[in-house]
């Protein structure tokens, strides 16, 4: 069987790429329906993208490789797109946009838009050996026992990273980049929630607040959560990305407060209350209570010196934790790292040594922050090889 363009993998970057790669093209994915990460994303609703998108808000062993993606396919062009289909949306924080309805809409409008553009997609079907002999790749499909060779002027990986393996994610894209001759970059979990040895805040599992935490020398501003295996909520999901193991993170407790003027004003109006007493009414109670043992909770606060209300507003406002780990890739929402940039082409995406065989998507050393942002980066690169591969006629 021959076909112009293969894509592997059914995903956002898959199907977006084959909605513009053109007639002749056959995305296959080994998962029985197409897109099931966007179907679980959101909540259901899935993100799909951000307003708030910029080159600085993805991470990559080259900051600039995302630039040109990026610039030639934007947040509106997907709206624009979304708006066709009829799919209604909003805007929650930060410039995240959701569906009204359910992510179910968006699969549905990737699936049109690839079949409009006459693509195959075809689902329940293993990748096999990979080779090219010099003029095609060639490429072993299998399906429910039957095996077929399928030749393709153009190779598409968009099989993702490792991040979920109960639905079926892999490292295949790397182990298709080394046979190929291109680098990787080192793979980890990101934007995923933190462990503490020995259930260390178990007993405030189901807290949540706003914070401001800082790893790795970035800053957010988001809630935090805390969780039977440690910590999680967006402040901690985006930190995780920015967080090497044995390293701190540091939380303020009340951002956009000044804790040591708020407790001198306590102390000259309800001297005869204890610090617990505020501590109780800054934080929600259980932490207060947690935090209790840290701090001079049980002293009025007629007694504390201004030295010890300084401390213990540092404490408040610099919280500093040190996590056991993280829940690795079983929730992680994406890889980091992934096919060096330094090989493909900025533009394209196509591998520079190689003509014909792209990267795009999650497989790339290209994660986006929390928030629609590697939504985005599925459909600026899967455009940027789609439109390429249009252009070759």
């Amino acid at each position: 069987m021959e076909v112009r363009t293969l894509i592997l993998g059914a995903g956002a970057a898959g199907l977006f790429c084959a909605a513009h790669a053109g007639p002749g093209t056959l995305v296959v994915d080994h998962a029985r329906r197409p897109g099931e990460k966007i179907r679980i994303s959101g909540g259901g609703r899935c993100n799909f993208t951000n307003t708030g998108t910029v080159p600085e808000r993805f991470l990559s062993e080259n900051p600039h490789f995302a630039k040109s993606a990026l610039a030639r396919y934007g947040p509106w062009d997907f709206v624009d797109l979304v708006g066709r289909h009829g799919i209604a949306w909003h805007e929650k924080t930060l410039g995240q946009l959701f569906c009204d309805g359910s992510a179910k809409q968006i699969v549905a409008m990737l699936l049109d838009e690839a079949a409009r553009a006459g693509a195959t997609v075809e689902t329940g079907t293993e990748v096999g050996e990979i080779a090219h002999d010099g003029s095609a790749f060639r490429v072993v499909l299998e399906r429910e026992g039957r095996r077929r060779e399928v030749a393709a002027r153009h190779l598409v990986v968009a099989t993702g990273g490792k991040s979920i393996p109960k639905m079926g994610a892999t490292g295949r894209a790397y182990e298709i980049a080394t046979q190929f001759g291109l680098g990787l970059t080192e793979t980890r979990a990101a934007l995923v929630p933190f462990t503490f040895p020995e259930g260390r805040f178990a007993p405030l599992s189901g807290t949540a607040l706003p914070v401001r935490a800082a790893a790795g020398g970035a800053v957010f501003e988001e809630a935090m959560l805390f969780t039977h295996r440690g910590l999680s909520g967006p402040a901690m999901l985006q930190c995780s990305s920015y967080w090497r193991e044995g390293e701190d993170l540091t939380v303020d407790l009340l951002p956009g407060r000044d804790a040591a003027e708020e407790i001198a004003e306590a102390k000259r109006t309800q001297g005869a209350r204890r610090l617990s007493t505020w501590l109780s009414a800054a934080l929600p109670t259980r932490l207060a209570e947690s935090l209790a043992s840290e701090l001079p909770a049980e002293r009025k606060l007629a007694e504390l010196s201004t030295q010890a209300i300084r401390e213990t507003a540092d404490r408040l406002h610099g919280w500093t934790l040190r996590p056991g780990g993280t829940e690795g890739y079983r929730t992680a929402e994406v890889t980091l790292g992934g096919v060096a940039t330094g090989g493909l082409s900025s533009k394209t995406m196509e591998a520079k040594t190689l003509p014909g065989l792209f990267f795009i998507g999650e497989a790339v050393d290209v994660t986006g922050w929390l928030g629609g942002y590697n939504f985005q980066w599925a459909w600026a690169s899967a455009h940027a090889a789609g439109t390429e591969i249009a252009s070759r006629g």
